[in-house]
């Protein structure tokens, strides 16, 4: 089992000062997988994937414009305060496109089973035309791009296990019935960023292709997995995608300082396990997961490399 690990020291450099989204998330992703012996049995991407043509895919030029120059000129945010930059804060972030869609072509071409990838900054909250909440590029939406138009993939599912809603990733697709989306949060009533609610299902030729299971605050391991297993898999198992994807934050843990469910590493490891047999049963295993939050240096790097050992598993 090759699992493709996209990461480059790049990210380090989108400094943001004192902010939750800091460089020391991956310092600890990153120590934790060496302490655990997992780095050595993990491929990397050598090859990278020009990025622009695929960001412009979901993300419009003058935002993009509107993002080099902030940078440039050295600001501190981007469109909202949330979101912090500094001078390499463009440059990195069109490496995690890079490096994210690398990873994919590893695992199209047979070269690695499935993959993680730790980049930063983060990107589900990110809109077509503006930054939100930490996220400048939307890397799983952009993703799904190169997927359908680079490899001629037809159908894809993306599953979002972030404490936080997808706002971005869900307004990316929500008019696409080949993709389905499905965003396991905090209630939008308790939560940043106010969205995600049940009816929210796509539109036009789309309905159904959007889900939203909102858990209420002190939602546990059984109720996350509940609504997991009992109403998501059924539905995903009738769409029968050609790849899995997974906005893979870890915020949802009961020691993550910005929300307030109470998960343990025990359901990232279901999740994993489960989402895993999934792809192997419906799309040849072909699966990636890639990093939002989890802001908690402990509970998140010690999720991750749960995570990461079920991608390793036989």
């Amino acid at each position: 089992m090759k699992t493709v690990l996209a990461y480059d020291d790049i990210f380090l450099q989108h400094q943001t000062g004192n902010h939750p989204e800091r460089p020391q998330r991956l310092n600890a992703i990153i120590e934790t997988l060496k302490n655990n012996n997992m780095w050595e049995k993990l491929t990397f991407p050598t090859q990278l994937v020009e990025p622009d043509k695929w960001i412009r895919a979901n993300h419009s030029q003058t935002y993009i414009d509107r993002l080099q120059d902030a940078c440039r000129n050295r600001l501190p945010t981007i469109d909202c305060p949330d979101s912090a930059i500094s001078a390499e804060s463009y440059l990195v972030a069109r490496q995690a496109v890079a490096y994210t869609l690398a990873a994919l072509d590893l695992i199209m071409s047979g070269d690695a089973t499935n993959g993680f990838c730790p980049v930063r900054p983060p990107g589900h909250h990110a809109e077509y035309d503006k930054s939100m909440g930490f996220c400048l590029f939307n890397n799983i939406a952009i993703a799904v791009r190169y997927l359908k138009k680079h490899h001629k993939l037809r159908k894809i599912l993306i599953l979002d296990w972030d404490v936080h809603h997808g706002n971005g990733t869900q307004h990316s697709f929500e008019n696409d019935d080949s993709v389905f989306y499905c965003s396991i949060h905090q209630h939008p009533l308790t939560c940043y960023p106010g969205t995600g609610y049940t009816h929210e299902t796509g539109s036009g030729n789309a309905v159904g292709c959007t889900m939203n299971l909102p858990l209420e605050p002190g939602a546990a391991d059984t109720d996350c997995l509940d609504v997991f297993k009992n109403t998501f898999l059924p539905v995903a198992k009738e769409f029968k995608p050609d790849f899995v994807l997974i906005s893979a934050g870890f915020d949802a843990h009961k020691m993550d300082p910005l929300a307030q469910l109470n998960l343990t590493e025990e359901s990232y490891i279901v999740l994993t396990k489960e989402m895993k047999k999934f792809a192997e049963n419906h799309c040849n295993g072909r699966i990636m997961s890639l990093l939002e939050g989890g802001y908690h240096l402990e509970a998140l790097s010690n999720s991750v490399a749960e995570h990461l050992g079920v991608l390793l598993s036989e």
